[in-house]
């Protein structure tokens, strides 16, 4: 059984998942909406939807930058024959983007 109290409450997805529908099953499932707002057509963003997208596109590049780094630096690409091999491969390609993350961050310390 899924334990859903183990995620964040929050469902981040840009503008083309905006709809009633989508909304709808969000808030169904107690889940927050951080959908990026869409800009009107032939009118300007409002100011409080151009500041929540800004602020909402911050987290999400942050995180889609370790999958992307993973996919062409990498190289990883997932073919395996179940689930135990697939999480294996996923795991250790994280194991390695952090180690490398924490040598790239001991670099930039300035020396004592």
């Amino acid at each position: 059984m899924l334990n859903l109290d183990a995620f964040d409450s929050r469902v981040w997805v840009d503008s083309a998942y905006r709809s009633k529908a989508n909304e709808a099953a969000i808030a169904a499932a107690e889940r927050r909406s951080m959908v990026h707002f869409r800009k009107p057509k032939g009118r300007p963003m409002p100011g409080p939807h151009q500041c929540a997208n800004r602020a909402r596109s911050a987290v999400r590049s942050a995180v889609e930058h370790v999958f992307a780094d993973q996919k062409a630096r990498m190289g990883l690409f997932i073919r395996t024959i179940g689930l135990g091999g697939a999480t294996v491969k996923i795991g250790l390609a994280n194991l390695a983007y952090n180690f490398r993350r924490l040598i790239w961050l001991e670099g930039q310390t300035a020396p004592v």
